[in-house]
């Protein structure tokens, strides 16, 4: 799957790229919340979802970076997204975070940050629906890909496989025509594409090679 991230779109004219991703072969919208806080760096808010939740008609995927989610699950469950997805790193009581999420009947994610090893969040897996991994540092859109980020989907898809688990794993930061299919071949399930997707001289055209590394890699 292909989700574009709506951070990377120009805000002047949002309704154009909505526009275009309701045309596109994308499967999700990716949405990052950030608060200034848990990253450097400060987006969207409530008034913002709200208005894409009254058009969209494929699903969003909003990617908390922000600290103490716990405090806003009730209100981003309110725009009825697909996922929400809250960081390892800014979640003092996980479990009980993940239970709030999936008690609105919204698909539970997990994201974690480049420095985060994928054995520190092995106790939690059972109970995600999603796993994002980070390719980037988060905050910033534009940033290269972190490499390391290929072994890190491999050890997941591996534990994935021997547990039988089903959990999704999404790769957020980076993603481009370039590794999409190198993403996909080690386990990816969603790709979140920002800069590469929104500054693109033609997005939908880039939004289908995405999608159709799927099937070369």
């Amino acid at each position: 799957m292909i989700a574009p991230s709506i951070l990377s779109a120009n805000f002047l004219h949002l309704n154009e790229a909505v526009d275009m991703v309701e045309k596109s072969e994308a499967d999700w919208y990716h949405i990052d919340v950030m608060d200034g806080h848990f990253v450097p760096n400060i987006s969207f808010g409530f008034p913002i979802i709200k208005a894409l939740g009254n058009v969209v008609k494929k699903p969003m995927d909003i990617h908390l970076m922000i600290s103490n989610p716990d405090q806003y699950v009730e209100r981003f469950a309110a725009f009825h997204p697909k996922v929400i997805s809250v960081h390892f790193e800014a979640c003092m009581h996980l479990h009980r975070t993940l239970q709030s999420i999936k008690s609105f009947g919204i698909m539970g994610g997990l994201a974690v940050n480049p420095h985060t090893s994928i054995s520190s969040i092995s106790e939690i897996l059972e109970r995600v629906d999603l796993v994002c991994l980070m390719g980037v540092n988060p905050g910033f859109g534009g940033q290269k890909f972190i490499l390391e980020t290929l072994r890190k989907i491999k050890h997941l898809t591996a534990i994935r496989e021997e547990r039988n688990l089903n959990f999704l794993i999404e790769i957020d930061g980076g993603v481009d025509e370039n590794n999409s299919a190198s993403l996909f071949k080690a386990g990816a399930d969603v790709l979140v594409a920002g800069s590469a997707v929104f500054k693109s001289p033609n997005p939908l055209k880039t939004i289908e090679k995405l999608k159709n590394n799927k099937s070369t890699s």
